[in-house]
């Protein structure tokens, strides 16, 4: 039994086996309101989740999956991360930055063993002025039918790549999330639907939602990142398919792919017709980890229909094509320098690539090519591994538009 409803128990006893000689009647009261109050803590406390281990559960991060390993009730966690960057070369009018870039909340409850509620809200940039907001990032009921079939409707993240959905900061390395997952694969992205998620296998897991379309008119030259609609009062009438699978043939490695199909016109015209604008996405992802060596590496691209008359309709340029990938590897030197240690320490490299194909629509001139790569290399310390400091310098080499070095001195934790 339960250690306080053991107390409970015992409390009530106490009361009723001396209640009878209480002679005042104040004082029976006040024994009474005593009780009422250790029952009501006893109920909240039994409400809310004892702390659980950190894993990831249906590729959701390890604070995002805790409502999944509590019995029934409240569940919550949260992680938060921060940074400051001093620009190396090439300022343009930038200045250095220091930032508390974003400050998560997970909320979940657990109705039953098969029905729970799992959300995350956003503070981003420690206000809502001067470019900062509060946001729902997730917001759905999963409905747990099996280990093969289970269903999640409400705002989703997108299952693409390997950032959207595992985008807390003790997972990925460098101060900033992968810039060809932010670019290309716009992270972090949500939208609303309804879909299945579960385990084929052992070894293979899908997911397979139908989502809201993207909005063409926000289609540019960099690609589709301002097009997302995020569930906030989204135009509903294109809808796209997105598929996922993982495959872990061994422990320590993955390797894996998505696709997303879908219109993004939403009824609107472009070019003086209406268009459908159907745009594809597909990225391919593998990972290996083994004796403190980590391996990532990453290839997304983008097809976009009627671009001419988005950018007809733009007055500028719009990326008809766009290529990224990016290679990563590290390795944790700690256990080499303190042997048993449970803390980690990283040196990591990472290159990306990101090209833009543009379509120009009658009388629309030819901008800077945005094409870009970018090398980062780093450390990333972790105590214990709900924490992380992280250091990294980053280079860019771009052909018409020059940007900044950086050097990027970061903090993370989950809870």
């Amino acid at each position: 039994m339960n250690p306080r409803a053991i107390h409970a128990a015992t409390a009530l006893a106490c009361l009723v086996a001396t209640s009878a000689w209480a002679a005042d009647n104040g004082e029976l009261e006040r024994r009474i309101q005593i009780l009422s109050e250790e029952i009501q803590k006893i109920k909240n406390e039994l409400a809310v989740s004892e702390e659980p281990g950190y894993s990831s559960s249906y590729g959701l991060g390890p604070a995002a999956s805790k409502i999944y390993k509590v019995s029934k009730g409240l569940s919550v966690g949260g992680y938060g991360e921060g940074y400051y960057s001093a620009l190396v070369s090439d300022r343009n009018g930038r200045a250095d930055r220091a930032d508390l870039q974003r400050f998560i909340l997970y909320a979940g409850y657990k109705f039953t063993d098969r029905i729970l509620f799992n959300s995350e809200i956003e503070f981003e940039h420690a206000s809502t002025g001067e470019g900062g907001e509060v946001a729902v990032e997730f917001a759905a009921l999963d409905f747990l039918l099996s280990d093969r079939v289970n269903v999640r409707v409400g705002e989703v993240l997108i299952p693409m790549g390997i950032t959207n959905e595992l985008h807390e900061p003790t997972l990925f390395h460098g101060v900033q999330r992968p810039q060809v997952e932010r670019d290309v694969i716009p992270t972090t992205w949500r939208e609303m639907g309804v879909g299945l998620f579960g385990d084929l296998t052992d070894a293979v897991s899908y997911k397979l939602y139908l989502v809201n379309g993207l909005d063409a008119a926000g289609f540019g030259s960099t690609g589709v990142r301002s097009a997302r609609q995020n569930a906030s009062k989204t135009r509903a009438d294109d809808w796209a398919l997105v598929a996922r699978l993982d495959y872990e043939p061994v422990l320590g490695v993955t390797v894996g792919g998505s696709a997303y199909w879908g219109d993004s016109g939403q009824n609107q015209e472009f070019g003086g017709d209406e268009r459908d604008v159907f745009t594809q996405i597909y990225e391919l992802h593998g990972q290996y980890r083994r004796r403190g060596l980590e391996l990532k590496a990453l290839v997304s691209w983008i097809d976009v229909d009627d671009a001419r008359a988005l950018s007809q309709a733009a007055g500028s340029e719009v990326a008809e094509n766009v290529l990224g990938w990016y290679a990563e590897a590290a390795y944790d030197v700690l256990p080499l320098l303190v042997p048993g240690t449970t803390a980690y320490l990283a040196p990591f490299f990472r290159y990306e690539r990101v090209e833009f194909d543009q379509a120009r629509g009658p009388g629309v001139d030819a901008g800077p090519s945005q094409d870009y790569g970018v090398s980062v290399l780093g450390l990333t310390y972790k105590p214990i591994p709900n924490v992380v400091l992280k250091a990294d310098y980053r280079n860019f080499v771009a052909k018409d538009e020059p940007r900044a070095d950086e050097i990027n001195l970061g903090f993370g934790f989950i809870f």
